[in-house]
């Protein structure tokens, strides 16, 4: 009995030394750690708030600047995004996890996924480019690539182009921001030429009188700037006369048609007869 006693007080002597180690080094982790796991989350919540009022006040700067809508929530988010990421960073530093693993990991991410998606992220930062710098906008006629059309839909990756033989085309916004571009529309009006050849014994003044009526009698023309009318060229049978006028820049196929056969009309009429 007497070695039984014994054993069991050395074995009660032991687990106390370990309990009370156990305590002491639990006691030392809280009295070390405690303070930054505290001031992790006061960190943490505060960025939180923080973060949320950013995010409201770069949506209302956003809808003041009337950004446009495909690339408004895109900004929105990527801001918040990019707050939250920082503030994990932040209170990973605080609680004392070393960033090197992570920032090696993010790197390697990095630049295999610009390897990968090099043409998608040049449509992306082209598009974001258009977006912003609005060198065309929705509704309005551009040639671009060989092609002339109206601009259906502006995508943070794509255009959408309706040619006006009515086909779709998707153009790359890469194409559109590293090539020439032509928008017909966008200062509101365009010139109409129209060159008509005559034989000398049709007088001069009186074509030039006929068409300058009938111009200043078509509606479809507009008044201002103000149509010339001239001699483009002299040959050894006939002259040309070029007329110059200003119409509407939408729906100029439509009136560039209604115009020459509105002036075929007025000419027989006058009895003003076409040469080749």
């Amino acid at each position: 009995m007497a070695l039984l006693d014994n054993v069991c007080l050395l074995a009660f002597s032991l687990t106390d030394k370990r309990i009370q180690q156990i305590y002491d080094k639990g006691y030392g982790w809280i009295l070390s750690i405690g303070p930054r796991i505290v001031f992790a989350f006061v960190a943490l919540l505060l960025g939180i708030w923080i973060i949320r009022f950013i995010k409201n006040r770069v949506s209302k700067l956003i809808a003041r600047k009337n950004v446009h809508s495909s690339i408004a929530p895109f900004i929105v988010g990527v801001v918040y995004t990019a707050l939250y990421i920082l503030l994990a960073f932040f209170i990973m530093q605080i609680l004392g996890i070393r960033l090197t693993i992570f920032a090696a990991l993010i790197a390697a991410f990095g630049a295999a996924a610009g390897l990968a998606l090099s043409g998608t992220l040049q449509n992306f930062a082209s598009g974001i480019l258009i977006l912003l710098l609005k060198p065309f906008k929705v509704g309005d006629n551009i040639i671009a690539q060989g092609l002339e059309g109206t601009v259906n839909s502006i995508q943070i990756f794509y255009t959408v182009i309706i040619t006006f033989d009515n086909r779709t085309v998707i153009m790359p916004n890469s194409k559109l921001s590293n090539e020439v571009i032509i928008n017909i529309t966008h200062e509101g009006v365009r010139r109409l030429d129209i060159s008509l050849k005559f034989t000398y014994d049709q007088d001069v003044n009186k074509v030039k009188n006929t068409l300058a009526k009938a111009f200043n009698d078509y509606t479809e023309v507009l008044n201002d700037p103000k149509a010339r009318i001239g001699i483009s060229d002299i040959g050894t049978e006939n002259y040309t006369i070029t007329c110059n006028v200003w119409i509407n820049a939408h729906g100029f196929e439509d009136v560039r048609l209604l115009v020459n056969e509105k002036l075929i009309d007025t000419l027989q009429k006058a009895g003003i007869k076409l040469t080749k």
